[in-house]
């Protein structure tokens, strides 16, 4: 009994030693990869949400020009 809890207690103990390098080598990579961008990451959703912006108002324009649909927008 006592065996098999030390043996546990010893597998838990090389689990959050696996854990804890593990991410840290992620977070690693991450800040790596972060650094290694041409635009930071504020920049790159400025410009996807200025696409997302676009596009909605494209779609909408087209579905209210096909319905013909009166735009109330000034």
């Amino acid at each position: 009994m006592i065996t098999g809890a030390a043996l546990i207690g010893a597998g838990g103990l090389i689990a959050l030693v696996g854990v804890i390098v593990s991410g840290s080598a992620v977070a690693s990579a991450g800040r790596q990869w972060i650094r290694d961008q041409e635009m930071p990451p504020s920049e790159v959703l400025k410009h996807t949400w200025d696409q997302t912006k676009a596009a909605a108002a494209a779609g909408s324009a087209a579905w209210q020009q096909h319905n013909g649909v009166q735009s109330t927008r000034a």
